[in-house]
């Protein structure tokens, strides 16, 4: 059974296909509702306004996250990342959900009236509030609908890929658990990347101070971080022990509060207790729900990324080097015409090998 290519399957097609017409509705619903904040609100003046174009940049950033991690997965016929999609999807539906609450606490400081006495921080009919909370609530509903539809296609998907490990570990159980492994190692990193953009870019937009000793700390650890987390796949994929136990060291370090690895945003467990410390509480209120669940979801996956590390580190030498780094080649496509070109040059052992001559049809 030959591979398909990239997208070559009706399953492919329709996943992708779901991924963009629900990042294009949601990146919709949330511009719309971005934009009729702006023209009412001074997102400087006051930095609780400052969750919206925070809510914006994180989506634009979660949709083409997942958009490539897609193809990605597509490309590598990789059923783990599929699955890590899957899991990703739901935090997205989480996240949409929190932003509601976050939105209103942002806004409405006078309950019960309307428009009529204050436009801005009222909660009743007429008001700000009034007019974004139906797009603020459309979001989360669409990426839920878009979820049972790409559960149904990853199932079709899954019977699709099951072949290609096959191509590429053959038929040995103990290679297939552990490249499947080495999978999952390679799809952690890749969310890694996503929670430490997220809960910096919440952190930079909405919290930290341009002058803050705290902004030039983050800023600095972008691409510490960046460089890290490649450092890190290549060294599973190429089976470099060195680097390899230096990126699993960075990794411990920095749950234990010592360094930046995967610094996470230097110290997830010291920013998670900020979040509610009273000296800062109010610096953190209207974020502080999507930053508690980025903040836990990455130390979660970072101590996962580190097992999981440890498991692969153990397969080093063990056979595997030369199937991490093979690619899974797409069925070649063949025309009528190329097949009778090849056919009639194919060399004839009843000839002696020379070449067959064109045949003459009666028709």
């Amino acid at each position: 059974m030959a591979v398909e290519p990239l997208l070559g399957t009706r399953a492919q097609r329709a996943f992708i296909a779901t991924i963009c017409i629900q990042a294009i509705v949601v990146l919709i619903m949330v511009a719309v509702t971005f934009r009729k904040v702006e023209v009412q609100v001074d997102f400087d003046a006051n930095a609780e306004y400052k969750t919206l174009p925070c809510y914006l940049a994180l989506f634009a950033l979660a949709e083409v996250f997942e958009l490539l991690m897609a193809f990605d997965a597509l490309r590598l016929r990789n059923v783990i990342q599929l699955m890590g999609i899957l899991v990703f999807h739901l935090g997205l539906i989480v996240f949409a959900s929190l932003q509601i609450r976050q939105t209103k606490s942002a806004l409405v400081h006078v309950q019960d009236c309307d428009g009529t006495v204050n436009f801005i921080n009222c909660d009743g009919p007429g008001t700000l509030w009034r007019s974004i909370r139906p797009f603020l609530i459309t979001a989360p509903c669409v990426i839920a609908g878009a979820w049972f539809v790409m559960l149904f296609w990853i199932k079709e998907l899954y019977a699709e890929f099951g072949w290609a490990i096959f191509h590429v570990v053959g038929a040995n159980p103990k290679m297939k658990t552990m490249y499947q492994w080495y999978q999952i190692m390679i799809c952690l990193l890749k969310f890694d990347f996503f929670c430490f953009g997220g809960v910096t870019m919440q952190l930079l937009i909405v919290v930290l101070q341009r002058n803050s000793a705290e902004f030039g700390i983050t800023v600095a650890a972008i691409p510490i971080v960046l460089t890290l987390l490649i450092l890190c796949g290549f060294a599973v994929q190429r089976e470099i022990k060195w680097l390899m136990t230096i990126s699993l060291v960075m990794m411990l370090a920095s749950m234990s509060y010592f360094c930046y690895f995967a610094d996470m945003v230097y110290s997830v467990l010291y920013k998670l207790i900020r979040f509610y410390q009273p000296a800062s509480r109010e610096q953190y209120a209207t974020t502080r729900a999507t930053l508690t669940v980025f903040t836990i979801a990455a130390f979660v996956i970072l101590f996962a990324t580190f097992a999981v590390g440890l498991r692969c580190f153990a397969d080093f030498d063990r056979g595997l080097q030369a199937s991490k780094t093979h690619t899974v080649t797409a069925r070649p496509k063949y025309s009528a015409a190329n097949s009778t070109e090849q056919m009639s040059q194919r060399p004839s052992t009843y000839s002696g090998g020379a070449a067959l001559g064109p045949r003459i049809s009666i028709e």
